[in-house]
């Protein structure tokens, strides 16, 4: 199977002069919340700034201090700054994709898909630099604010909606590639207690719904659309919808050129002109 590519990501400064903006028409509407806007977002000059300060404020405790977690966020972002860009395009899907999300600053403060993700980027960070213990130790206050529990060794690409987020799994060898939307309670798992490379690998532009469970190391194609409450234990085709327990091709294929995950529609397509699309 193929790997998950790296690519180039999109400037975050639009996001972040536009977060910028709503937090100060947020903190003069809404003057109980001012000091913590100021704080979280108009006191810092960069996102990474900002998300570091945030995440920190979120993922410390009294083992870990605030102020330990931030340094290390920092180090993390200075190391490889594709990792605020990344933070920067999630926000910005979260914004096209959620109905429900009306400004940048709500995905930021509020949203546990967004935060768990962000929080999961600085545990892969610190994976791959072997600070495993730590990483762990990331992963499962993630697992307690959240909801959210991704394995730090798990590969996430950029541009990823993770919709309501409660009850996500990830397992430790599942790679989602860039432009992936998910719903809550959505598992890519294992099969059982064998151990090597044992997880789903999701290609770009798939949207999983709400409940499904994708098990085993199998390959979900590119734009295919997994329904809410399906259990998937073979390949999915690219552009195809499968559906049910265990999930087969229901529907007909999606239309060639449209991205699932950027349309979050969750009917089946039963009439007009169809793509090219594989099956189970």
């Amino acid at each position: 199977m193929a790997e998950t590519q790296p690519r180039v990501f999109e400037a975050s400064g639009g996001v972040w002069a536009q977060l910028r903006v709503e937090a100060m028409q947020a903190a003069a509407e809404e003057p109980l919340l001012a000091s913590y806007l100021h704080a979280s977002i108009l006191h810092h000059d960069k996102i990474e700034d900002a998300l570091s300060y945030h995440l920190a404020q979120k993922l410390g405790h009294g083992d870990l201090s605030a102020l330990q977690v931030r340094e290390v966020i920092q180090e993390a972002y200075l190391t490889d700054p594709s990792i605020a860009a990344q933070a920067a395009r999630d926000m910005r899907v979260v914004r096209e994709r959620d109905p429900a999300c009306r400004t940048y600053l709500q995905p930021f403060l509020y949203f546990k898909g967004y935060g768990g993700l962000q929080a999961y980027r600085i545990a892969h960070w610190l994976w791959g630099q072997e600070r495993e213990i730590l990483a762990y130790h990331l992963q499962s206050r993630v697992s307690e604010l959240f909801s959210v529990d991704i394995h730090p060794a798990a590969r996430i690409g950029a541009g990823v909606f993770i919709d309501h987020a409660h009850g996500i799994v990830i397992g430790e060898t599942a790679v989602v590639e860039d432009d992936v939307s998910m719903l809550h309670s959505v598992t890519l798992g294992g099969t059982g207690k064998q151990g090597g490379d044992r997880h789903p690998k999701i290609r770009r532009g798939v949207m999983i719904g709400a409940g499904a469970k994708v098990l085993g190391n199998i390959e979900i194609g590119e734009d295919a659309r997994i329904a809410a409450g399906s259990v998937v234990l073979e390949d999915v085709g690219a552009r195809c919808t499968v559906a049910g327990v265990p999930a087969k091709p229901v529907g007909g294929p999606c239309f060639k050129g449209k991205v699932p995950a950027a349309e979050m529609n969750q009917m089946f397509e039963t009439h007009g002109e169809q793509a090219e699309g594989g099956g189970i």
